[in-house]
């Protein structure tokens, strides 16, 4: 199933379910037996079902709600969706305040809530029915042509767009002399380095649906041949370009006479943006450290009684690489010898509370990339210091992913300029409640030390721990 018939489809699912929201509401706020004027107030939400049809295929074909896009992941689809059906039950709650007949505006804040339970049972039981059909058998059997990172990154990503129907069965790698790359993907993968014609032999009784070309050289002439031997099996073929790491800008591909030219665009914001950002910075920064106080003061209180000092004041690269101090709590994140208190404040990041005030001065903002010491941004490449177009963050979609201070830049540098190509305030929300999840989920992993370290390591049980171990960290660019 391609990505616009399967919004379609999530659309079309979700008005029907609305419905039976309306249905349940109704139920939970009059109970079974009506009165007269329980039967008039609930006919002048009717009206209310309408509207929320049509701001929902607006918000469906603007904002990014099946869940799908970018990847599968659970966090992301409920924040998304919590926020889309926020913004529904502020304009329906606005519209029944304003109505002039009564309308029951409990019932309309219940029709939400069922509204969103609903929303996130359809994705997820799309998404296991997706991975249902997959497991017997529906999806396309592909095998990846190439070597290094790439090839072991567009693996990953299959993995996380169950929407493709694409399995990948196995790697083909050029015969070099070099060790192949091949990995074993199921019971059935398999792995050479030959590209001559026993491959296309080879692939065809594999029943391979489609190769996937990650190629070095991609004018050289045996791939060229492999490619039109494929085809000539009716096998298909496609092609990720080279210089991948530059598409992660706004791009645009032009047709010049049957020659593809791909233009690549800017990845930074508009002064419209810029100035959304801001305020959203300034208005949750706000909320922020109001409800931060209560939590702040108290370690500030026990770090100063205990250390000598509750803050720390450490240099960091801001807005075009211009220093900064940056705040956070006295505690040694290295020590080994570390009291279980301080562990507990870095293990769940309240060390960075302080770095509202930092939000509030304008030196940072809410989500974009971490900020770095002076030592990492000296050691950028031209392609890392993208980074620096943009305030840093107190989180970002390298930290959702499960990405700390400890892990590389070039690590962090993928997740922060897909973050720079998408940002949005949009987006910050969106981020901004995933943080959360990941916190919500850090702790459970350290609650139970049998089970460390294997979240965010969920692949499908047909995977070899070879297979896994590689495109556990295949995202890492």
């Amino acid at each position: 199933m391609n990505q616009p018939k399967l919004s379609v489809a999530l659309v079309i699912a979700d008005l029907f379910w609305s419905v039976w929201a309306m249905g349940i509401a109704l139920l939970l706020r009059y109970g079974v037996h009506w009165s007269g004027a329980d039967k008039a107030s609930a006919w002048h939400l009717l009206p209310f079902l309408g509207a929320m049809w049509v701001i929902w295929v607006l918000f469906s074909f603007s904002l990014p709600l099946d869940g799908f896009r970018g990847g599968w992941r659970f966090s992301a689809v409920v924040s998304q969706l919590l926020i889309a059906v926020g913004l529904l039950m502020s304009i329906l709650l606005s519209g029944g305040y304003l109505a002039r007949d009564y309308v029951s505006r409990l019932a309309l804040f219940e029709f939400c809530l069922v509204l969103l339970a609903g929303f996130v049972l359809i994705r997820a039981a799309t998404y296991g029915l997706l991975r249902a059909r997959a497991s017997n058998g529906s999806a396309r059997r592909v095998v990846v042509m190439g070597r290094g990172r790439l090839s072991r990154e567009l693996a990953r990503k299959i993995q996380c767009h169950p929407e493709m129907l694409c399995r990948v069965v196995g790697f083909l790698a050029p015969d070099d002399g070099t060790e192949a790359l091949g990995r074993r993907v199921d019971d059935k993968g398999f792995a050479v380095r030959e590209s001559g014609p026993g491959v296309v032999d080879l692939l065809s009784a594999e029943r391979i649906d489609e190769v996937i070309l990650v190629p070095d050289e991609c004018s050289s002439p045996d791939l060229l041949n492999l490619v039109a031997r494929c085809r000539e099996r009716g096998i298909k073929v496609s092609l990720v370009p080279q210089l991948y790491d530059l598409y992660r800008s706004r791009s645009h591909l032009a047709d010049l006479g049957g020659l593809p030219v791909l233009q690549l665009g800017s990845t930074g914001l508009r002064v419209s943006g810029l100035i959304a950002k801001r305020v959203l910075d300034l208005t949750l920064g706000m909320l922020l450290s109001l409800f931060s106080l209560p939590i702040l003061l108290p370690l500030a209180v026990i770090l100063r009684w205990s250390k000598g000092r509750a803050f720390l004041s450490e240099s960091r690269c801001g807005l075009h690489g211009k220093p900064f101090s940056m705040l956070r709590l006295n505690v040694n994140r290295t020590a080994v010898n570390s009291s279980r208190f301080e562990s507990i404040l870095s293990d769940y990041s309240l060390t960075e509370l302080p770095q509202l005030w930092n939000v509030l001065r304008g030196e940072m903002s809410l989500v974009g990339p971490r900020p770095e010491s002076r030592d990492r941004v000296c050691r950028y490449s031209e392609w890392q210091q993208q980074r620096l177009t943009v305030k840093p963050g107190m989180t970002g979609l390298a930290q959702v992913q499960g990405l700390r201070e400890q892990h590389t830049s070039e690590e962090k540098s993928g997740f922060d300029l897909q973050y720079l190509l998408h940002s949005s305030p949009w987006n910050d929300l969106s981020l901004l409640l995933q943080t959360v999840w990941t916190l919500a989920m850090r702790s459970v992993d350290l609650g139970g030390s049998a089970n460390a370290g294997a979240h965010g390591r969920r692949m499908e049980p047909s995977l070899s721990m070879v297979q896994e171990e590689v495109l556990e960290n295949a995202h890492r660019s």
